[in-house]
């Protein structure tokens, strides 16, 4: 939902970004045709860092099935589709807007992997409860309707493996979490009111070991 670090003093997040493997051409270009198209919106999209980090922890734990609830217009799609491994790999993603994804899809295909993603047009609980109720996940990444977060969490972790990982973002609400009563500290879609549920709800969840990550919006990694 950022493409930097909010709360990191401006002069260590440049540092940060400085010393990370940077965008290459593909994502750069995704990147800057969803600001053309999107103006302001396309702040709803994940920074470049934290694309680098998904890629490498998908491809760090040889993830094969993974699930995106929240596509927008396919950056982190393609950050992860990129990251499997395995004979069949598959990225399931959700999300309710095909003019959104649309923009996505051809820079899929040009990175070959848009065999590796089943994209899914319609609410996203709808889409987890027609899976196998199986374990079967190895990564999951939700960055969709922080109001509906705790009912996402609640349909993935059962479908999680044992050593899956799930990744949520947007878990400081730009920094609300610390009073989500303070309007002074909400901005536009976001809802630090949910997000602060969420957090409470799934650092109490025993069926998991989690840390909350500085990075962009917040990074909350959990392992089932």
């Amino acid at each position: 939902m950022t493409r930097a670090t909010p709360l990191l003093d401006a002069g260590l997040s440049t540092y940060a970004l400085e010393h990370s493997s940077p965008e290459d051409p593909l994502l750069r270009e995704l990147s800057e045709q969803t600001a053309r198209a999107l103006g302001p919106t396309a702040v709803m999209q994940i920074g470049a860092d934290q694309g680098t980090f998904m890629t490498l922890l998908a491809q760090a734990t040889g993830a094969q099935y993974a699930l995106e609830v929240g596509t927008f217009t396919g950056y982190s799609a393609l950050c992860l589709a990129r990251g499997l491994a395995g004979p069949a790999p598959r990225l399931i993603c959700c999300d309710i807007s095909k003019d959104y994804t649309d923009i996505g899809r051809p820079y899929w295909e040009r990175a070959g992997v848009a065999d590796r993603i089943d994209l899914r047009i319609a609410p996203a609980l709808d889409t987890l409860r027609s899976l196998a109720p199986d374990p079967f996940l190895d990564l999951s990444f939700i960055d969709a309707d922080k109001g509906s977060y705790i009912d996402y969490w609640n349909e993935i972790v059962p479908r999680t493996r044992p050593g899956g990982l799930i990744l949520v973002d947007n878990t400081f609400a730009y920094g609300g979490v610390l009073d989500p009563t303070d309007p002074g500290l909400a901005r536009p879609g976001c809802d630090p009111a949910a997000v602060h549920a969420f957090n409470a709800h799934a650092v109490h969840d025993p069926r998991v070991d989690l840390v909350m990550l500085p990075i962009c919006d917040g990074l909350t990694l959990a392992r089932k």
